[in-house]
């Protein structure tokens, strides 16, 4: 079956999933093929489940006109998400890039909500399959989409660049993070900069960029841009950070207006005040006044682990635990030294997927938090242990949990609780 025809049936059937536990009445299913299942297997149950399709890739699979046989089912799903996209014309800008690229597409999705009707990521759907089921939740009432874009091997961003076919682009930075994927930091550069490359190539494509990154200056050049950054570099987007206390608290003013305007977020931490200039950048192209940006940003609350402000009953908790690299632990380490708290910790997990850069990179973490003064600093995971004198060690979560469980409960801390998601550190906070 052709792109154009599986087309035709997803506009009278315009909701698709890849699993069998989700099958609204109607819906089509795609049967993905992965390391150790096979989507080809359930696609009967899939139609038993509600299901008025199944796209499959076993053409031993047959006996019933419900099934849509074709080559690959991931790539018939990129190709009809990318098909959509182009049928409605939505203008789209793409966001990846090391660190914050989810608070940047949040903030962002935020800014154009007050004005538009915005489609925008869910959660982490930001990979090879998770981009085209946002694609194809594009309606015609949506005037803008903000689809964010992950990526952990080369080539992977370029892939979905062409999946995404963006209108314009933001790389929020470039970090030392899945080195052990990327084989270098160059490598990590090249990646993200794979945006770029497709957005120089698409007639009329611009980006919005962070002018004071050295990483990101020489990778963008002939590209049209438009600028954030700090003061009285003539960017499009200028502004400074008042304080972190601990909630991050800024001022900018955009070039179309010279008034400076304060935000008092609900976002912890200094390095956020790039990704709230990305978002007001984005918002000031397309036509959000300085006033809704504010309000936009002010009632931004953010979840699921990411520079959360927790309050216990003992403790107060910067809960960081969905990501960690070398990049987003320093940014975490140099922010939590200018809150002001007479009583710190840290609770550090290990940085997966740093390959032979592992051991020198958890040496620096190390060496930066037993720096900070802090009263007490535990580190989580093997890779933390050689260098863990002077701090307490545990080599894993449920140890730590064993610990606290036992009476080894701090009070009256303020506390940093950041790592790698595989650490599984978001089950501490229920124990501090």
């Amino acid at each position: 079956m052709t792109i154009p025809e599986l087309y035709d049936i997803f506009l009278k059937h315009p909701v698709v999933t890849t699993d069998t536990r989700d099958c609204p009445k109607g819906s089509i299913f795609f049967a993905l093929r992965g390391d150790k299942f096979d989507g080809n297997k359930f696609a009967t149950k899939a139609l038993e489940n509600g299901c008025a399709y199944a796209v499959i890739d076993d053409n031993s699979i047959k006996g019933d006109e419900r099934l849509i046989h074709v080559e690959d089912a991931l790539v018939a799903l990129q190709q009809l998400a990318t098909y959509h996209r182009r049928q409605l014309e939505t203008p789209i800008v793409q966001i990846t890039g090391t660190n914050g690229k989810t608070t940047t597409k949040e903030l962002t999705s935020a800014v154009l909500s007050e004005q538009m009707n915005v489609l925008y990521t869910q959660g982490n759907f930001n990979n090879h399959i998770g981009v085209p089921k946002t694609l194809l939740r594009l309606k015609p009432e949506h005037q803008m989409a903000v689809v964010e874009t992950g990526a952990s091997h080369p080539g992977e961003i370029a892939q979905l660049s062409e999946i995404v076919d963006a209108d314009c682009g933001l790389i929020t930075n470039v970090g030392r993070a899945h080195l052990e994927g990327f084989g270098s930091f160059e490598g990590v550069i090249k990646t993200k900069g794979e945006l770029y490359d497709y957005l120089r190539m698409k007639p009329g494509a611009f980006i919005f960029l962070d002018a004071d990154n050295p990483q990101l200056q020489p990778i963008a050049k002939g590209i049209k841009a438009y600028t954030y950054g700090k003061p009285g570099m003539g960017y499009d987007v200028e502004g400074e950070v008042l304080a972190c206390t601990p909630y991050l608290k800024f001022r900018f003013r955009t070039k179309s207006g010279a008034e400076w305007h304060e935000v008092q977020t609900q976002l912890i931490g200094s390095y956020n005040l790039n990704n709230a200039l990305a978002a007001i950048c984005v918002g000031n192209h397309f036509g959000i006044t300085d006033q809704q940006a504010v309000h936009a940003i002010e009632n931004y609350q953010p979840t699921n682990n990411r520079s959360e402000l927790m309050k216990t009953a003992n403790n107060e908790l910067i809960v960081d635990a969905y990501n960690a690299n070398p990049t987003s632990m320093k940014a975490a380490l140099d922010n939590f030294a200018l809150i002001p708290a007479k009583h710190k910790m840290l609770i550090l997990g290990e940085m997966r997927e740093l390959g032979q850069a592992s051991a020198t990179e958890h040496l620096k973490v190390a060496e930066q938090a037993l720096s900070l003064g802090a009263e007490e600093v535990w580190f989580v995971g093997e890779e933390f242990q050689p260098f863990s004198e002077g701090a307490q060690w545990f080599p894993d979560v449920e140890a730590v949990k064993t610990a606290l469980e036992g009476g080894d409960r701090p009070s009256g801390r303020l506390i940093l609780v950041k790592g790698s998601n595989g650490t599984k550190l978001y089950q501490l906070p229920a124990l501090l």
